[in-house]
């Protein structure tokens, strides 16, 4: 476990994690952009301009927030809430699209493409997009355009055209699908901005620099409001961008545990779930190699989650690596116990998760018994629920016509 906040290495493995699998035709567009990255990354000028956009434009710092009725509700451990549901946009994918949107523009790309699940990726990116004055197009599964249309409307409000995408089970993984095929075929003009740490090197480097903004802040928060970093960090866990952002910061902080909570969907053992690190194995997709759902002969499988945006077969490299070197500890809850506490929350704390976020709630059930009074549990809130009402309507038995 040492070291790891050095990793990925210079080919981008994260341990045996991560790498370059990807058509000749995009190595240079890869390299490309780790060399533009690794120039401004360090640059004060970029940094300057990346930390006036998440104040000015976001609203960051989002704040720590002491939940007292869920507190009291498990009478056990002090729970805390990092809101990223507060950030513009909704969620943490803006910190992610502000940074790289700026990489896009140092490189002079004029067309911008990204895949969404739940949406609020696609809508980030389609806001700063129009920020900047660029096309946009977002790739999305047709099941997910369904079930969040509050999102597809917003980002075709925002300027950029929304590609419903049919093939496979019509949603995350697909639509990444598609965003890869256009992205070798306009690789000139084209930035495309990946919504998650999965993906060729050095998308889950950049992805989780972008995002530990929100570590970073909690690691001053924790101080300034109980005086010590957290016992936990709860995260729910996809492909991984929210929970790696808030997790980095805290890697070499041993006694600080990190719990990503994957979706188990209708069960573990149904198969019908999108829990790659509890039920997966080691493979390669989308171009670099992590723990996917896949089956004997090594092909993706169909997965299911409630949740749009954590249903993908596959996780990012880097929760590969901390499942490995047991830095970090992932679990998974079911699409009942993530509707459980999707109420919850919204009526004990006034605060409505996404159907995401309220994965991570879940996972009280299971750790906050292992918790005493004096211990601190910080839960990330990586986005709030308005998009997903129709959803828990539906699965209510509630009509909203």
């Amino acid at each position: 476990m040492n070291n790891l906040t050095d990793l990925p290495n210079s080919d981008g493995f994260f341990g045996e994690y991560g790498g370059k699998f990807v058509p000749e035709t995009l190595m240079h567009a890869l390299k490309e952009l780790d060399e533009t990255y690794a120039k401004l990354k360090n640059s004060p000028k970029f940094i300057e301009e990346i930390d006036q956009d998440l104040i000015q434009f976001v609203g960051r710092p989002s704040p720590l927030y002491f939940a007292k009725r869920l507190t009291e509700y498990y009478s056990g451990p002090q729970i805390w809430l990092k809101r990223e549901d507060l950030n513009h946009t909704g969620a943490h994918k803006i910190n992610n699209t502000v940074g790289q949107i700026l990489l896009a523009k140092a490189m002079g790309k004029k067309r911008i493409i990204a895949e969404t699940g739940a949406g609020q990726h696609g809508v980030a990116t389609a806001t700063v997009a129009a920020r900047l004055g660029l096309e946009c197009h977002i790739y999305m599964g047709a099941a997910d355009v369904k079930r969040q249309s509050l999102n597809v409307y917003r980002i075709k409000l925002l300027g950029a055209k929304v590609h419903a995408v049919d093939s496979g089970t019509a949603t995350l993984k697909d639509a990444l699908n598609e965003a890869m095929r256009d992205w070798v075929t306009n690789i000139e003009d084209t930035y495309y901005i990946i919504g998650s740490v999965t993906g060729p090197h050095p998308y889950p480097m950049i992805v989780r620099d972008f995002n530990a903004i929100v570590g970073r802040e909690l690691r001053t928060q924790s101080f300034d409001q109980f005086n010590q970093y957290p016992d936990a960090i709860v995260a729910c866990v996809g492909g991984g961008s929210n929970a790696m952002g808030i997790f980095y910061p805290f890697l070499e902080e041993t006694n600080v545990a990190l719990i990503g909570v994957e979706a188990a969907g209708s069960g573990l053992k149904s198969g019908k779930h999108a829990a790659p690190l509890n039920d997966g194995e080691p493979g390669i997709l989308h171009g670099a190699k992590s723990y996917l759902m896949q089956d004997q002969n090594g092909q993706v499988i169909d997965t299911h989650s409630i949740s749009a945006g954590l249903d993908y077969p596959g996780v990012g490299p880097e929760h590969s690596n901390l499942k490995d070197s047991g830095r970090a500890n992932y679990i998974a809850v079911e699409d009942v116990e993530v509707l459980a506490a999707f109420h919850l929350v919204t009526k004990l704390e006034g605060i409505m998760p996404a159907l995401e976020t309220a994965h991570a709630f879940a996972a009280l059930e299971h750790i906050a018994k292992n918790y005493e009074s004096n211990h601190h549990i910080v839960i990330n809130v990586s986005g709030r629920g308005d998009k997903d009402i129709n959803t828990v309507a539906t699965v209510d038995g509630i009509s909203l016509d």
